[in-house]
């Protein structure tokens, strides 16, 4: 199977998960009724992932891979907030609202999706940490090449959860700038 294929069937996996948890919910929801409704085996499910919360997993990582590949485009001189909106970048059809925001809005009473939820973002700073030292020269595990992707990481993850969870703008990119604007400026409520 190629890569593209098995990509497409892990979303497939992904959305018919998402439907199922939000009409009957994360317990009542087996790995069995989520392979039924997109016509493959049980085992075939399992193969792909290893929880059914993890068969989530490919629409919860899409912004943030969206996200890696701006950082890697972002120009020396330019701001982040302002290179994304040069790029349009907030405006990608993989931050729509729809499934994910579904799922955001699950972390709150859904402990294996709130898990899988954090896990994403944990392997997303790691990324983040590799494309800001590539960025500065710096390494990777230096203290504040960590401290700016984990300081980006919690960023992109507090708009997005106050998107879904109605805290504001319904649109993703006024609460990622929104979100981002802080660590532009230097985090003033840390100055004291």
């Amino acid at each position: 199977m190629s890569a593209r294929r098995r990509e497409a069937v892990r979303t497939e996996i992904a959305r018919a998960a998402t439907a199922l948890f939000a009409e009957k919910g994360v317990a009542a929801t087996t790995g069995e009724d989520i392979a039924r409704e997109i016509g493959i085996s049980s085992r075939t499910l399992w193969r792909y992932f290893p929880s059914k919360e993890g068969c989530v997993r490919p629409l919860l990582t899409s912004g943030l891979e969206a996200m890696a590949g701006w950082l890697r485009t972002w120009p020396h001189g330019t701001g982040l907030t302002a290179h994304l909106g040069a790029q349009d970048a907030l405006h990608d059809e993989r931050l729509a609202p729809g499934p994910i925001d579904a799922l955001i809005r699950m972390t709150r009473t859904e402990p294996g999706i709130r898990a899988v939820w954090m896990d994403v973002h944990r392997e997303a700073e790691e990324v983040f940490a590799a494309i800001l030292a590539e960025r500065s020269g710096r390494p990777a595990d230096d203290l504040a090449v960590r401290v700016h992707a984990a300081a980006l990481n919690a960023a992109l993850r507090l708009g997005a959860e106050h998107r879904a969870l109605g805290g504001g703008d319904a649109d993703y990119a006024a609460s990622v700038r929104e979100a981002l604007r802080p660590l532009e400026d230097g985090l003033p409520l840390l100055r004291g």
